[in-house]
């Protein structure tokens, strides 16, 4: 090999050595902005989830602590102030989660064309922000079931929904909860209510003694912070001898029904993988992959599920679950969206 040779081979090396240089520390200079709405960063559900998919992408590419970041808002004033502070500051991506956000998401995404945002749970038709929505119906489906296997080994025959707010995307989870009751038994009787917010944790709590005093076996609330309410007061219950359940939201809330030992009160959770798809469109934007498109999220592509580990479910349910979702997945079942008293 003859010296111009050589030095073309030491000079390719080190331009491939620089390139990759580069490319490890893109991750490293990429920013991300969390806006919370008014739960907050803690909510045991649908903020923390998000902000906790944004913390495992940052720790997977090297991000350093200062680069991702959130703002919690206080009132819904909040929102576009919030998403214009982040805006200002040019961060690569900016994540709002929650339809709440939809009007603050339109106005800040036509003034900063340039910046690229995430809404989760809602769509803009905006180039320069990726929507996240969710078949929410189908996983609360499964938990339907889970629900009415749990009530009817009970010999029971009521369970209860507790929403949060009493708009469309919250009743896709009460359709698809009433729904997979019913498809266990068509008899049992699915109470409903909603406390009318998000974040009213001891109303949620007020909702679920009703519940329970009326003869719910097993509550599944989608109510965000509210429904901590739930949660503490099946624990209160079940300290003081009495038998009921709780199923958990968004994320698995096992860990937050724990009462005793490793004893919880949630049976199952609602998995609603807001973490994946932070991390989904993140990743996108490290790439440099980013659309303004919708990304639906589902069964069919693990968006939607029950946590891998079900203690409070046997092994015959779990299998039963399974064969409920696979008839989901292929069509055979096709789960509504607006529930009984609005068909």
């Amino acid at each position: 090999m003859g010296k111009n040779t050589i030095k073309l081979v030491l000079v390719l090396m080190l331009v491939v050595a620089m390139l990759s240089g580069c490319a490890q520390s893109t991750a490293g200079d990429m920013t991300i902005g969390l806006v919370t709405d008014i739960g907050g960063i803690d909510d045991k559900s649908f903020n923390q989830g998000t902000w906790e998919g944004i913390v495992r992408f940052a720790e997977d590419n090297n991000l350093a602590e200062d680069d991702y970041k959130y703002i919690q808002s206080e009132s819904d004033a909040d929102y576009l102030p919030n998403l214009e502070t982040f805006s200002d500051s040019g961060l690569d991506l900016i994540v709002a989660p929650g339809f709440l956000f939809f009007d603050a998401m339109t106005e800040v995404a036509a003034k900063y064309p340039e910046q690229k945002y995430l809404l989760i749970d809602s769509v803009v038709d905006a180039s320069n922000v990726a929507s996240a929505v969710f078949a929410e119906h189908e996983g609360s489906f499964l938990v339907g079931v889970a629900a009415a296997l749990k009530a009817q080994d009970a010999g029971k025959d009521t369970v209860a929904f507790l929403g949060g707010m009493d708009f469309d995307l919250i009743q896709k989870f009460e359709a698809g909860f009433e729904a997979g009751v019913y498809a266990v038994d068509p008899n049992m009787t699915v109470l409903v209510d909603y406390a009318g917010a998000f974040n009213d944790a001891q109303k949620g709590q007020t909702i679920a003694a009703k519940f329970y005093d009326q003869g719910a076996y097993v509550i599944y609330h989608a109510a965000g912070g509210t429904g901590n309410g739930a949660i503490k007061e099946a624990k209160d219950r079940v300290i003081n001898g009495e038998d009921v359940w709780v199923i958990g939201v968004d994320k698995d809330q096992y860990s937050d029904g724990i009462y005793e030992g490793e004893k919880s009160v949630i049976l199952t959770s609602m998995m609603k993988r807001v973490d994946v798809a932070a991390y989904t469109v993140a990743e996108k934007v490290l790439n440099g992959e980013f659309t303004g498109d919708t990304l639906v999220f589902s069964l069919a592509n693990g968006g939607v599920s029950i946590p891998a580990e079900n203690p409070n479910l046997t092994a015959e349910w779990t299998a039963t679950i399974q064969e409920f979702s696979d008839k989901v997945v292929s069509g055979e079942i096709v789960v509504p969206v607006l529930p009984v008293r609005l068909q």
